[in-house]
C-alpha cells in the first residue's frame, strides 16, 4: 500500500449509522436514568460508574468507526485488536457501569411497568439469565466463540462478509459480557459462589489465550491466506503482521486475565475480604426495574 493510502487508512474515522446511533442512544438512555438513580442511591452510583460505562461504549466505537476497523482487513494486528476491545476492554467497562437500572430508570416510565416490568419478572427469564452467567457457561461460550471465530474458515467467511463480520463481533461482545459478568458482578446482582473459583476461571482462560496466541506468535506460514493477498501497510511483511498480533494478543490479554488474579487474590487474602468467599443466594438484591423493591426469587 502506497504511503498516500496508508495516510488515508489511518485518517479514516467514519460514522456506521446503526452502530454510532445505538451507542449514542445507549448513552443518552444511561445517563438519564443514571441521573435518577443518583437521587435516591448516591452511593451505590458515584460518578466513575458513568464514566466506566461512557468509556466502554466509547471503546466500541473505536472498535467500529476508528482507523482499526479501517484496516482490520489488511492488518491482521489490527483486527485482533478489535477482537481485544470487544472481549477484554468494552464488557467489564460496561458492566463497572452497573448499567441494568440506569437503562431501564432511562426509559419511559410506562414501558418499563407495563411493558419490560412483566417480562422481566417472569420465572423461565430468570432461569436463562442464570445459565448464561453461570461462570462454566460464560466461560465455555466465550472461549468456544474466541477459538471458533479464529479457525482459519470461519475467519475467512468474517472476512469476505460484512454480515459475518457484524456477527462475529457480535459473539465476541456476547460472550465477553457473560464472562466478565462473574467477575464484575454489577449491582443489582450479587455472587451465587466462592470468588476464590474465579482465579482458576481467569487462569484458564489465560493458558486458552495463551496456546492460541503463541500458535499465531511462532508460525511459520501465514494461517489467514487473506493477510497474504492484502495490500502491504507500513511495510510489514503478512508473516512479522501474523506474529505482532499474536504478540498482542499474547501479552495485553495475559494482563486483562492476570491482573484481576492479583487483585482479587489480594482482595479476598485481607480480613476484609474474607466476608466475599462464601456463597451467596438471592440472585438480584432488588428489583432491577423498580429499583429499590427487595425480593428473592426462588430459583433453583
Amino acid at each position: 500500500m502506497s504511503e498516500t493510502a496508508t495516510q488515508a487508512a489511518l485518517s479514516s474515522w467514519s460514522f456506521p449509522f446503526w452502530a454510532t446511533s445505538g451507542l449514542l442512544a445507549s448513552g443518552v438512555l444511561y445517563l438519564r436514568g443514571f441521573r435518577r438513580i443518583r437521587r435516591t442511591r448516591p452511593r451505590l452510583f458515584p460518578s466513575w460508574r458513568a464514566w466506566c460505562f461512557l468509556g466502554g461504549l466509547l471503546s466500541l466505537y473505536i472498535a467500529v468507526g476508528s482507523p482499526i476497523d479501517a484496516l482490520d482487513d489488511v492488518l491482521l494486528t489490527a483486527h485482533m485488536t478489535q477482537h481485544l476491545i470487544f472481549m477484554s476492554v468494552s464488557p467489564p467497562l460496561l458492566l463497572l457501569g452497573a448499567p441494568a437500572v440506569p437503562l431501564l430508570r432511562g426509559l419511559p416510565h410506562w414501558l418499563v411497568r407495563d411493558g419490560l416490568g412483566p417480562l422481566f419478572r417472569m420465572a423461565w427469564l430468570h432461569r436463562l439469565f442464570r445459565l448464561l452467567t453461570h461462570p462454566a457457561f460464560a466461560w465455555v461460550a466465550m472461549n468456544i466463540a474466541y477459538l471458533g471465530w479464529h479457525i482459519p474458515q470461519a475467519y475467512e467467511l468474517a472476512l469476505s462478509s460484512d454480515a459475518w463480520h457484524t456477527l462475529e463481533h457480535a459473539c465476541f461482545l456476547f460472550t465477553g459480557l457473560l464472562f466478565w459478568f462473574p467477575l464484575v458482578q454489577p449491582w443489582p446482582s450479587v455472587s451465587r459462589g466462592s470468588r476464590w473459583a474465579l482465579l482458576p476461571y481467569l487462569v484458564g482462560a489465560d493458558l486458552v489465550n495463551t496456546a492460541f496466541s503463541a500458535s499465531l506468535t511462532f508460525a511459520r506460514k501465514v494461517i489467514y491466506p487473506s493477510y497474504a493477498a492484502a495490500p502491504r501497510v507500513f511495510d510489514i511483511s503478512p508473516l512479522a503482521d501474523q506474529a505482532a498480533a499474536g504478540a498482542l494478543m499474547w501479552v495485553i490479554g495475559s494482563i486483562f486475565y492476570l491482573v484481576p488474579v492479583a487483585v482479587i487474590a489480594v482482595h479476598l487474602l485481607s480480613p476484609r475480604g474474607a466476608s466475599l468467599s462464601h456463597p451467596a443466594a438471592p440472585y438480584f438484591e432488588a428489583d432491577p426495574v423498580n429499583s429499590g423493591v427487595t425480593y428473592s426469587p426462588k430459583i433453583k
